[in-house]
């Protein structure tokens, strides 16, 4: 809707790149607190959330080159564009880069990794709902065409169809605004948790599964090109990727749960209590 938010020049302040920067300076504040929270060092996790944030740039536009392959194979000067490094990318491309420095950071240092997911998911909740704001007045992300007049909206702007490819005067589901409303009820939902945690990967396990049944499902509303779909069409790469997520965070409630519930008293001990 707002694309752009400043123009002089050769200088162009694009709302969406200053909304992915607010996004991820609010993540890493909000994981600073989290860890203080939650009796960690927040130095430590302060330095892995900088460390997040250029593992999740830089695998969010990797994904975005894979995904598109055959255009940056065609149009190669564009990977050196203005426009390519202002975009956001793939936001799975970002989370499983940023998870894979997570693992390297947590062992280099020694850490509880789960601990360290705890103190970051709601960080990383929250600075997705604002990158999502990014989005809506972008116009990237779009949705598929509605036919309900309440829950659509519809772009007008020919820079954000130049920039995006989004279509114009044309109502589509609000997959954008919806991805707010998520990530925010997501974080509220984990700040909540923050104090209340029962066993040590219970935020992270909450996050993993929630998003994951989140973006599958919207992405039954999302547009995708043809070639952006997995097996003949069936999901996306997204939806893929949130099974393993939701396959993931089941593990670790089943193994952190068992973990935290008091060891049941043998036979022999039983017996004499009853006695």
């Amino acid at each position: 809707m707002f694309p752009v938010l400043f123009s002089a020049g050769w200088f162009t302040l694009h709302t969406y790149g200053l909304l992915v920067a607010i996004g991820y300076l609010t993540g890493i504040f909000v994981a600073q607190k989290a860890a203080r929270r939650l009796g960690m060092n927040p130095d430590q996790i302060f330095n892995l959330a900088v460390y997040l944030a250029i593992g999740a740039i830089v695998g969010a536009k990797l994904f975005l080159v894979m995904q598109d392959w055959r255009f940056y194979l065609q149009y190669p000067r564009d990977l050196i564009s203005v426009d390519f490094l202002e975009s956001g990318g793939i936001f799975y491309g970002g989370l499983i880069i940023a998870l894979l420095v997570l693992i390297w950071y947590v062992r280099r240092h020694r850490l509880n990794w789960l601990a360290v997911g705890d103190a970051v998911v709601p960080g990383l909740a929250l600075g997705h709902a604002i990158g999502r704001v990014g989005c809506y007045s972008a116009g990237c992300c779009w949705g598929k065409r509605s036919s309900i007049p309440w829950f659509s909206i519809t772009f007008t702007k020919p820079y954000s169809h130049a920039s995006v490819g989004v279509p114009l005067h044309v109502p589509l589901y609000p997959t954008e605004l919806l991805g707010v409303a998520a990530g925010t009820a997501i974080f509220v939902m984990l700040w909540r948790m923050v104090g209340r945690r029962r066993y040590v990967g219970e935020l992270t396990a909450f996050y993993l599964f929630v998003y994951g049944v989140w973006r599958y499902s919207i992405d039954f509303l999302r547009y995708y090109s043809p070639q952006a779909l997995l097996f003949h069409g069936l999901m996306t790469d997204a939806q893929l990727t949130s099974l393993f997520m939701i396959g993931i965070a089941i593990g670790i409630w089943v193994r952190q749960r068992a973990k935290a519930r008091p060891a049941a008293p043998s036979q022999p001990a039983v017996a004499a209590l009853e006695r």
